[in-house]
């Protein structure tokens, strides 16, 4: 299963971790996903991935 938003294609981003002595090694920040039932318009219900800021997005505009 992919870590997308199926809204926002929001996906994972890679950086580093950084430790108090500047030593670098590599990273994923990976987004903050949240699954929900959609249900369309024949009846039927659907799992979709959607990211947290999106579904915040979505509550505000509805």
């Amino acid at each position: 299963m992919s870590r997308r938003c199926s809204i926002s294609g929001k996906g994972p981003m890679v950086g580093n971790n950084v430790s108090h002595a500047k030593n670098r090694t590599k990273r994923r920040f990976l987004p903050n996903l949240r699954t929900l039932r959609v249900t369309l318009e024949d009846g039927t219900t659907k799992k979709i991935k959607v990211s947290a800021k999106e579904l915040r997005t979505m509550r505000k505009n509805s």
